[in-house]
């Protein structure tokens, strides 16, 4: 048999092997009481382990080795976090240890215990000619309740991961959640290809300044399109004169700074998503919505949240336009409703889990998960393939689950610390 040695870990974390007459290399017999917590930090494999060796009951470590000689290998033998390990799991046992004391390592031995039928199954899911997923031929087949935890838990890992970058921003932002949803929010605003200059331009200009302006649109137009550098150049039209007018006596007010325009993408972008639409949209956003994080957490009604954001109004120029004088067919530039969710999915419910979080507030992490739970699905490649699959996706809840699987589980064919991929295991 030719594995990694986390399958040796699958095997011993669910003892998958054959019990009978289980003896050490030195013929002492052994009871597994407790095979121990799985440990993926350093140190040894297996935590809190209760293993009977002949008479003696021992409580401590185990270590997990393709081969005993590994040991040396790893350099355990001069690491005192090893000095506890009451048994060495190994396939072949190649060479006789011993620790510091001279106390000889008590070592049991795989290699004719484990089932060829489960190896197999693992070589088909580790080493087969899937184009998807590892188990995409055996996915559809995995009950409701194995599938619905588990993509819980991984949704809850995606979130806390997200959640460390926004504790880290935060922080730079003297604690400020007003501030930091803000500098997300613009960046989700700019979605792939303009995430960057829009981020750049939310940490360019505070809220605060705004804030001063909450009664003058054309004010706060003029410092989102001039912090954007697309005030740079001459006009034609009356609205991009105003703008640039009022941005000049804003940005010398406030010593403002655009940032350089060249970073803004209009290539191959549908027209309804060109920055000066959406920044279009991010002022109109800011005009009508001060201190939104607040709103957001205020809110009882998961349902009121996309309210927050459908009833923006973009001013009426960008009706006739995507760029500054350039006309266009008249259409409404206003935020639609895919959009919309995107931001809430991306923004709103990852906001709402990591203060929850933070704060340890559970009905605010509950507020996140119901809003995913309402919205639909994300309609992406990575969707599609799973639903060519078999699954049957309702909810952004579970596209955002599924993103975290396929992104951390199935395209590293982590399997064996996946749940859907232990199940397949044991059904076979």
């Amino acid at each position: 048999m030719i594995f990694a040695e986390d399958f040796l870990h699958y095997i011993w974390k669910f003892q998958l092997f054959e019990h009978k007459n289980l003896q050490t290399i030195d013929g002492e017999s052994i009871e597994i009481i407790a095979a121990g917590s799985h440990n993926t930090d350093s140190g040894p494999d297996f935590h809190t382990a209760k293993i009977r060796i002949a008479d003696t009951l021992w409580a401590g470590n185990v270590e997990v080795h393709i081969n005993s000689s590994d040991w040396v290998k790893h350099h355990h033998q001069i690491d005192n976090a090893y000095y506890n390990v009451i048994l060495h799991v190994v396939y072949t046992d190649d060479e006789p240890l011993f620790l510091s004391d001279g106390r000889k390592i008590p070592t049991v031995e795989l290699k004719d215990r484990i089932s060829n039928n489960l190896y197999n199954h693992y070589q088909q899911l580790i080493s087969g000619n899937q184009t998807i997923i590892p188990c995409e031929n055996a996915i559809s087949n995995i009950d409701g309740l194995t599938m619905y935890n588990w993509l819980t838990r991984v949704l809850i890992e995606r979130f806390e991961k997200k959640s460390i970058a926004v504790i880290k921003t935060l922080k730079l932002n003297k604690d400020d959640w007003e501030e930091t949803f803000y500098q997300y929010l613009a960046a989700n605003f700019g979605f792939k290809t303009n995430a960057l200059p829009f981020e750049l331009l939310a940490k360019s200009i505070t809220q605060n300044i705004f804030a001063k302006h909450k009664n003058n649109p054309l004010q706060i137009e003029a410092l989102i399109f001039g912090q954007s550098g697309l005030l740079i150049g001459d006009f034609n039209d009356d609205y991009p004169l105003k703008l640039k007018a009022e941005y000049a006596f804003l940005a010398k007010k406030y010593h403002l700074k655009p940032i350089e325009p060249h970073l803004w993408k209009f290539m191959r972008l549908r027209p309804q998503n060109f920055p000066t639409v959406r920044l279009a949209q991010f002022a109109a956003l800011i005009v009508n919505s001060n201190h939104l994080f607040s709103k957001i957490l205020e809110t009882n009604d998961v349902k009121i949240l996309r309210e927050l954001f459908t009833t923006v109004k973009v001013n009426t120029y960008w009706d006739k336009h995507y760029r500054f004088d350039v006309e266009s067919v008249e259409s409404e530039k206003n935020m639609g409703t895919s959009s919309i969710d995107i931001l809430l999915i991306n923004t709103v419910a990852t906001f709402l889990f990591c203060y929850g979080k933070h704060h340890q507030l559970q009905n605010i992490i509950d507020k996140s998960l119901k809003l995913l739970e309402i919205l639909p699905k994300e309609n992406n490649k990575i969707i599609q393939n799973f639903s060519n699959l078999g699954l049957k996706i309702k909810s952004a809840l579970e596209s955002q689950a599924l993103l975290e699987l396929n992104n951390n589980y199935c395209s590293r064919k982590k399997c064996l610390q996946c749940a859907i991929g232990n199940k397949i295991l044991k059904l076979n």
